[in-house]
C-alpha cells in the first residue's frame, strides 16, 4: 500500500546535485564573500550570476547536455566558478592536471571528445601544441589573470569575454537524473594511458555535504584552496564551501611563504593538503610561521603521514585530520574519527601515532573492509593481518570512461578494489601498510615502505624519504631509501642506515640510500615508479 498513489512527483523529489548548494548560497547568503584572489573579492550572489551567464553563454555556444568542456588552470576563480556554470549547463566539468605533457594532454581530449577548453596563460605554450596533436578541435577560450606574468593567448576569446555573451539572469535546471554525470578526473597513467573516472551529481552532492560532516566543518569557514581543483575535483570542496557559506581564498604558486601569510591575512580556518605540504610548513622559515593566533584546521591525505610530520603540525597549533580516498571515490571517504574520550590523555607522540592511521568509512560512504584479495573475505581485526582496502557505496565513481573491462576490474565481487594494502585493528580503523605494487618482499618477508618512510622522518635531518624495492640476488629484494635532507642538514648513508637499525626489524632496514630531490607529482605525491627507475644497479 505504501507504493500505491504515492509516486514521484516536482513537490515531492528531486535529483540530487551540489548545483542547488550555489543557488541557495546566493539566495539565504548574499552578501558574503565566496572568493577572494588578490584584488579580486566576489559574494555568493555575484559568483552565482556569474555562474549563470556562463552557462547560458556556453548554451549560446552550443553546448549541450553530455558535452565536456575541459580545463587545464591553477586553482583560481575560474575553475572556481567553471565547478558550477559548467554542469548547470548539462556539459561535464574535466579539471586537467597542470603538470601532465602536451601529448597527455592531447589524448585526454580526445579520449573526453573535448568541445570547449579553457587554458590559463601560465599553461599556454603546453596546451598549444597539445592542440596541435589531438584530433578534436575544441572551442579554446583563454584565462588571462593579470597577476601573471608571461604565456601567451592562444584562444578565440577569453573567459571575461564569454561571461559577457551570457545573461547574469538566465534560467537553468537542475540535472532530471542524479545519475548524470558531473565531472570527469583522469588518474595519473603511470602504467600507461590514464583513465577518465566519471562522477555524478548525486555522489558530488553526499560528498560535499560528507567532508562537512567529517570535519565538524561550521558556518562561514575560511578555505584557502591548497589542494588542485583538478585532483578529485578539489576533494568535492568548492560545493562544500557553498553548502557551508564560506569564503574560498585562492593561491596560485604553493609557496610555504605565500600560504602562511594567507592564513595570517585572511584568518584562514580551513584548509587540506598531502603530507608534503604539512612537511613543507613544518620546515618554513621561523619568522613566517609566527603570528599564526588562531585555530587552523588541516585535512590531509595523499601518502600515509608520517606520524613525526603530524606532531610537529600539532605544535605549530595546527589541528590535523587525515583522511584517505582515491580518485575514484571522490577524493576523502575514510576518515580517521577522532575518539577523545580515549585518546585525549595519551602522549602527543601517540596521538599522532593514531592520527596517522587511514581510519573509518565517513558518514556519505556505505561500507568499508580490508578483504583477503583472494576470497574476498574481511581479515582478522589484530593489526596484523595485511588485506585489500575495499569500498562501496555513493561515494564511488560511476566507473572509467570508455573503458569497460578496467571498469569491471575495479568492481569485481561488488566492491570496489583499491589496490592498497592495509591492517585492520581490533577498533574497526584502518591502517595502510603500502600499495600493492609498493610492498617489498625480501626473502619472503613483507616490508612496509610507509613504515620505514616513518622512520627516516623521525631523523632530525630529513626533509623527504621514500622507500622503494632494488633487485637483490641473494633476498629477490631488499628496501632502497630515497632522501632528501633539510636545508644545512648534514647525514650519510650509514648514518641513516644505523638510525633505523636502532629503530626498526633488522630485516627491514634499508640496504641503500640515495641523497636527492624527490619527483613529485601535482599534488605533492612522491612518484615511486620514477624512483625505481633511479635504483643504484
Amino acid at each position: 500500500m505504501y507504493n500505491t498513489d504515492l509516486d514521484k512527483n516536482q513537490a515531492n523529489f528531486q535529483s540530487l546535485s551540489p548545483l542547488s548548494m550555489l543557488k541557495r548560497a546566493a539566495e539565504v547568503y548574499p552578501a558574503v564573500e565566496a572568493q577572494v584572489y588578490g584584488e579580486i573579492r566576489r559574494t555568493w550572489l555575484q559568483t552565482y550570476q556569474r555562474a549563470c551567464a556562463m552557462t547560458d553563454a556556453l548554451k549560446g555556444r552550443g553546448i549541450e547536455l553530455g558535452d565536456t568542456i575541459s580545463l587545464v588552470a591553477h586553482n583560481g576563480p575560474e575553475l572556481f566558478e567553471s565547478h558550477y556554470a559548467v554542469p548547470m549547463s548539462g556539459a561535464v566539468l574535466n579539471a586537467i592536471n597542470t603538470r601532465l605533457d602536451a601529448k597527455t594532454i592531447a589524448f585526454i581530449f580526445d579520449h573526453a571528445e573535448t568541445k570547449v577548453v579553457f587554458v590559463d596563460r601560465e599553461f599556454s605554450e603546453t596546451v598549444a601544441s597539445a592542440l596541435t596533436l589531438c584530433q578534436v578541435n575544441p572551442l579554446v577560450v583563454d584565462i588571462d589573470d593579470p597577476s601573471f606574468e608571461g604565456g601567451r593567448l592562444i584562444g578565440e576569446l577569453t573567459y571575461e569575454q564569454l561571461i559577457d555573451e551570457g545573461d547574469q539572469d538566465s534560467e537553468w535546471h537542475m540535472p532530471a537524473d542524479e545519475w548524470q554525470a558531473i565531472s570527469l578526473n583522469y588518474t595519473s597513467g603511470t602504467t600507461g594511458n590514464p583513465k577518465g573516472v566519471v562522477y555524478h551529481h548525486r555522489g558530488a552532492y553526499l560528498t560535499a555535504m560528507s567532508m562537512a560532516f567529517s570535519w565538524d566543518m561550521p558556518k562561514y569557514p575560511k578555505f584557502l584552496t591548497v589542494v588542485p581543483m583538478f585532483h578529485c575535483n578539489g576533494w568535492c570542496f568548492p560545493w562544500t564551501t557553498a553548502l557551508m557559506a564560506g569564503t574560498n581564498i585562492f593561491i596560485r604558486h604553493l609557496k610555504p611563504e605565500v600560504l602562511l601569510k594567507l592564513i595570517k591575512q585572511e584568518q584562514v580556518t580551513h584548509f587540506g593538503g598531502a603530507p608534503i605540504v604539512l612537511n613543507m610548513l613544518n620546515n618554513a622559515n621561523e619568522k613566517d610561521k609566527t603570528g599564526i593566533t588562531h585555530q587552523v584546521k588541516v585535512m590531509t591525505a595523499g601518502a600515509a603521514p608520517p606520524a613525526a610530520v603530524i606532531e610537529a603540525m600539532e605544535k605549530l597549533g595546527f589541528d590535523v585530520t587525515h583522511v584517505y580516498g582515491l580518485t575514484e571515490t571522490y577524493g576523502a571517504c575514510v576518515i580517521c574519527e577522532w575518539q577523545p574520550n580515549l585518546w585525549d590523555h595519551l602522549p602527543k607522540s601517540e596521538q599522532a601515532a593514531l592520527k596517522s592511521r587511514q581510519g573509518v568509512r565517513s558518514p556519505a560512504q556505505e561500507d568499508h573492509s580490508v578483504m583477503d584479495a583472494e576470497s574476498m573475505r574481511p581479515v582478522p581485526k589484530n593489526g596484523e593481518t595485511i588485506g585489500e582496502i575495499c569500498l562501496r557505496g555513493n561515494m564511488v565513481m560511476k566507473g572509467y570512461l570508455k573503458n569497460p573491462s578496467a571498469t569491471a576490474d575495479a568492481f569485481a565481487g561488488g566492491w570496489f578494489r583499491t589496490g592498497d594494502l592495509a591492517v585492520w585493528h581490533a577498533d574497526g580503523y584502518m591502517e595502510i601498510k603500502d600499495r600493492a605494487k609498493d610492498i617489498i618482499i625480501s626473502g619472503g618477508e613483507n616490508i612496509s615502505s610507509i613504515e620505514i618512510e616513518s622512520v627516516l622522518y623521525s631523523h632530525p635531518a630529513v626533509f623527504e624519504a621514500a622507500v622503494v624495492a632494488r633487485p637483490d640476488e641473494k633476498w629477490g629484494e631488499t628496501p632502497c631509501a630515497f632522501v632528501s635532507l633539510k636545508p644545512d642538514a648534514q647525514a650519510t648513508e650509514v648514518e641513516l642506515i644505523e638510525y633505523c637499525r636502532d629503530n626498526m626489524a633488522r630485516f627491514k632496514v634499508p640496504k641503500h640510500v640515495v641523497f636527492g630531490s624527490l619527483p613529485k607529482t601535482a599534488t605533492g605525491k612522491i612518484q615511486k615508479f620514477v624512483l625505481r627507475k633511479m635504483v643504484p644497479v
